[in-house]
Parts: C-alpha cells; structure tokens; sequence
C-alpha cells in the first residue's frame, strides 16, 4: 500500500499573512546570533595576531630562556581561549541554522496543512540551547582572557 502525499497550502491572504508574522519572530534571535558571530570572530582574529606574533618571537631565537617559557605559558592559554572561540562559533552557528529551520517550519505548518509544529518547537527550542551554551563558552573565554592580564600597581613608595 502505497499512501499519497498531497501537501495543500492555505487559499487566503489572510493564513499567509499570519504565518510570515509568526514566522518573523525568531528573525531577532537570528539578529542577536549574527552580531553576536561578529563579536566572537574579532576575538578569534585578537587571539590569532597574538599567537603569531608570540611564535614570531620564539622563532628570532633571542629570546633568554625564562621569557621563553612565560612565552609558552601564555601560548597555551590563547590555544584554550581559541578553543572555547570556536566552540562558541560553532554553537552561533548551529544555533542559526536550527532558528532559520524553525522559521521555515513555522511558514509551512501555517499556510499547510503538514503536521510539523512538535518539529518546529524541537528545533526552536535546540537553538535556544545552542545560544544558551554559546554564551557559556564566551564567558568562559572572556574570564580566561582577563586572567591573563597583569595590573601593574605603583609600588608603596610611589603611591601618591
């Protein structure tokens, strides 16, 4: 037995108009998301300038040894920092797909007569949680960079 598939779209304006207006609402997560890749890709391109310019360094050969190895240190915490970046960009990334699914998911079930709102609701909610994790990576990062900081502070002495 063979079933027949028949999709059948909505007749009026009215439907139509109702499932785009649905179906813009999670157009401004996909606007949060895209400024929020932009960010993220400027921290990557940061960490990426200092690594190569921290490796250029090593590579001269005229660097004394105890500079080298704080050298190293701070190498491997802008590979970790990198790391949680790109976690972080691929979970944004993740995150706009499921959304721009979820939108078109929302257009169809509304103007036919598919079943696929559950589905709609899954991937909504998927990239929700994609978003959620994605700021938890770039907190993570952000405190791992300011932890690489050194506040000098005036001696006692020179304190005013």
């Amino acid at each position: 037995m063979q079933r027949e598939f028949e999709m059948n779209f909505a007749p009026d304006l009215a439907t139509v108009t109702h499932g785009i207006q649905l179906a813009v609402a999670p157009v401004f997560l996909l606007t949060a998301v895209s400024g929020m890749i932009a960010a993220v890709a400027g921290r990557l391109a940061r960490i990426i300038d200092r690594a190569r310019f921290l490796e250029n360094r090593l590579e001269t050969g005229t660097v004394e040894a105890l500079r080298a190895l704080k050298i190293y240190g701070e190498l491997r915490q802008l590979r970790r920092r990198g790391q949680l970046v790109n976690g972080c960009l691929a979970l944004l990334t993740f995150c706009a797909i499921l959304i721009g699914t979820t939108i078109v998911l929302l257009f169809l079930g509304e103007t036919s007569e598919l079943p696929i709102f559950r589905i709609a609701t899954v991937c909504f909610l998927s990239g929700v949680l994609c978003f959620l994790l994605a700021l938890v990576c770039f907190l993570a990062e952000t405190l791992l960079s300011t932890h690489l900081l050194k506040f000098a502070e005036l001696p006692p002495a020179a304190k005013p």
